[in-house]
């Protein structure tokens, strides 16, 4: 018993070791559990040996995304080792990045300097869409007495780069140990877009003790935190053949956009909840990544799959048991009796007196926006009365009317709301205003087509005159002349009526030959030409216009000119239509003083010949450069028309000519001119050519014609006995060139005053 006792205890001892044996010697398998979302596409490898491949990369056929993803997992190593061509990569990293590993260059010699063994040329060249990091990496070199290049080609315009450093040391004493300073060790940066890696050595000596410690020199491009120097380092490295190295890569070589636009380019970010992004570090391309909220592979159809955010602690900070995940994000839910938002934190629920207080709170602010509402509602509705009752008083429905009857398209005269001119010049700013006086001021304005305009807005209005404005404004925007400036349009929602004109951009006649600086860019040929084209237009209104229309207002301020300075006759706004009668009683002076027919100022009848008067005072400031009425010159001048007969008279013309149309060989013409002037400013009407004479006459001496119409010297003599000064100087009390009556139109429009008709 005793012998079989013993036998069972050898054999319970010897279960046990073997137990514990088994225990040991058992491999630990570490089980990771499975991402919960696709790494490479549906039956192709998704790891080779410890190392996950990720699509676009693959293994065989229809694995990878093109053929610069390529690689291959070699089983001959334990464990399997993975390749891109020759390159070993140790790690693949969707947010664009490949660990490989990079052979060492080295080049060793004897005491006596002579080579014992020297690495191969270092070479190593990646497909396109790959380039070296040049942040990660550096290029090191570890010796004494050594220099190292590296070199090779760039993406970036096929340009190519080339770096390097020198290594020194005396002794064993100059190496420390930490960053490389040029003793022993020296390291330096790669430029971006490196595709290509080339490395060499060169030994240059040293003294034959440093060789004792020191017959090897290194150099390496890898991972900047794989190395820290240490002195072991000029022995030790014989034994290190590679070391990692960081590379970028990129799906294609386009821009996102590009990518997207281009059908053959195989766009890659086709998951759900994936976005695009450009490859701006290091060379050309784009990436994918999954949204925020979102995690897996965006390169795979369904590869970004939501985080349940409430399954890992670090991601959410709800307390246990509130968490509740939804798609690309999560919610903290407060505990009953709190309120607000889980992920600031819970409050309190308030107290009944609170919620009191609340309610009573959003009441009062309800009932206060409530009486703002309406207020500004009403306030609306006044201004909308009120611009309804302007249209009304300032004849809208009779012009609407007008336009039925007559059937014209209201885009003849188109009608503006006062909403849109006040947009058109900035609530009429004050940096908009391009002209005012006592007639209104003018402002320039821009419709939304990019029309330029000038918008007259007058400071009176003669209610008894509305019918008679409607009526001109619908006949004077049917004048389609190229030298008459259009009438686009009015606003009848102001207290006065606001008119808007073409924009004109180079100012009056009268601004330019009065100035100086801008008179001598005025030569003959141009004033000839402004006068015929003002005077063609004038004959047209009076005889070829549907309507025959009189001026009444011809002066050198209302002809502006263009950009071409072509001659547009503007300011209509004390003109008549001219009765069957051909002549019209008014029952004040209109017009301006110095321009004003004396016939008309003595009779106050209305001729096409006051138009005719006018227009010789214009063309006798295109003779002198000299203005209508002036107190500067002595008292005898200082009415122009007068003294330019006197000037006639005397036989003295060139004494008075503008300089600027002296010398050019035209006397001939300017002396026709001035003849056809002084028949425009007979005293008599019946005296004066007809406007289609003066244009007649005009256009022939532009063509080189002979004077066709003229005066007598008698009727000349006449003239000015007949135009005294102490006329005009009565009425010119002030000094002053003005309207009397109705101002001028530069003004473009003030409504006609209660003339006969």
């Amino acid at each position: 018993m005793e012998v079989l006792g013993m036998k069972i205890t050898l054999f319970i001892n010897v279960l046990a070791v073997l137990l514990i044996i088994i225990f040991v010697l058992t491999p630990t398998v570490s089980i990771t559990p499975p991402p919960n979302y696709p790494v490479a596409k549906q039956g192709c490898d998704d790891r080779c040996g410890n190392i996950s491949i990720p699509f676009p990369f693959g293994t065989k056929r229809n694995c990878y995304h093109s053929d610069g993803f390529l690689v291959t997992c070699n089983h001959t190593f334990n464990p399997p080792k993975l390749f891109m061509g020759d390159i070993e990569i140790t790690d693949i990293s969707l947010d664009g990045q490949l660990k490989v590993m990079h052979f060492t260059a080295y080049d060793c010699y004897d005491r006596n300097g002579s080579s014992t063994s020297k690495s191969k040329p270092q070479y190593i060249e990646f497909p396109n869409s790959i380039t070296v990091n040049n942040t990660a990496n550096k290029f090191t070199v570890v010796g004494c007495g050594t220099y190292g290049e590296v070199f090779g080609g760039r993406r970036a315009d096929y340009r190519n780069y080339k770096t390097g450093c020198t290594t020194t040391c005396d002794s064993m004493a100059d190496l420390v140990k930490g960053p490389c300073t040029g003793l022993g060790c020296c390291q330096s940066f790669i430029p971006r877009d490196a595709w290509e890696v080339n490395i060499t050595l060169e030994s240059y000596g040293g003294p034959i003790d440093v060789r004792d410690f020191n017959n090897c020199s290194y150099g390496f491009l890898a991972e900047e935190n794989a190395f820290s120097f240490s002195p072991e380092n000029l022995t030790n490295l014989r034994n290190v053949t590679m070391l990692p190295m960081v590379v970028d890569w990129a799906i294609g070589n386009g821009t996102c956009e590009e990518a997207k636009l281009n059908s053959s380019s195989n766009y890659a970010c086709i998951s759900a909840y994936t976005s695009c992004y450009n490859k701006t570090d290091n060379g050309d391309g784009y990436r994918c990544r999954c949204e925020d909220g979102y995690e897996g592979n965006p390169y795979l159809s369904d590869g970004c799959r939501d985080i349940d955010e409430c399954n890992v602690t670090e991601l959410n900070t709800c307390k246990p048991g509130h968490c509740e995940n939804t798609k690309g994000s999560f919610n903290c839910n407060c505990p009953k009796g709190y309120h607000g938002d889980g992920k600031k934190g819970c409050n309190p629920g308030e107290s009944l007196l609170f919620k009191l207080v609340a309610g009573i709170s959003l009441g009062v602010i309800g009932l206060l926006l409530s009486v703002c509402c309406l207020y500004l509602d009403f306030k609306r509705r006044r201004l909308n009365s009120k611009k309804q009752k302007f249209f009304l008083q300032n004849g809208g429905e009779l012009l609407q009317e007008e336009l039925v009857r007559r059937e014209r398209s209201q885009d003849m005269v188109k009608i503006f709301s006062s909403s849109e001119l006040e947009k058109a010049t900035n609530d009429f700013h004050s940096s908009m205003i391009i002209g005012q006086g006592g007639f209104g001021t003018v402002y320039k304005g821009l419709l939304p087509d990019n029309i330029i305009t000038a918008i007259k807005k007058s400071k009176r209005v003669d209610p008894n005159q509305i019918h008679q404005f409607i009526n001109e404004v619908i006949v004077l925007s049917q004048i389609n002349h190229r030298n008459v400036v259009r009438l686009l349009g009015c606003c009848l929602e102001t207290e006065v009526p606001l008119l808007v004109y073409e924009f004109i951009d180079n100012g009056t006649l009268a601004a330019n030959i009065h100035n100086q600086e801008k008179a001598r860019f005025i030569n003959w040929s141009m004033r000839l030409k402004i006068a015929a084209e003002t005077a063609g237009v004038l004959s047209y209104l009076h005889s070829a216009a549907s309507t025959p229309i009189i001026h009444r207002d011809v002066k050198s301020d209302n002809i502006l000119l263009d950009h071409n300075f072509t001659a547009k006759v503007s300011d209509f706004g004390a003109s008549r239509f001219v009765p069957l009668d051909k002549t019209q009683l008014s029952t004040m002076v209109q017009g301006t003083f110095g321009y004003l027919d004396p016939e008309y100022m003595q009779t106050n009848q209305l001729t096409e010949k006051s138009d005719v008067y006018s227009f010789g005072v214009v063309l006798v400031e295109l003779l002198t450069g000299r203005k209508a009425l002036s107190f500067d010159p002595p008292e005898d001048e200082h009415n122009l028309a007068n003294f330019f007969l006197f000037v006639l008279k005397e036989e003295q013309l060139l004494q008075v000519l503008d300089n600027n149309i002296v010398g050019e060989g035209n006397m001939e013409q300017v002396t026709e001119v001035a003849k056809l002037a002084q028949g425009c400013l007979h005293v008599k009407g019946g005296d004066r050519p007809s406007m289609k004479e003066v244009a007649m006459e005009l256009e022939s001496v532009r063509l080189g014609g002979k004077h066709s119409w003229a005066q007598t010297e008698q009727n000349a003599e006449e003239t000015e006995s007949s135009i005294g000064e102490g006329f005009y100087g009565s009425a010119y009390g002030d000094g002053n060139s003005s309207n009397a009556g109705y101002d001028s139109l530069k003004d473009h429009v003030i409504l006609p005053s209660c003339g006969g008709r």
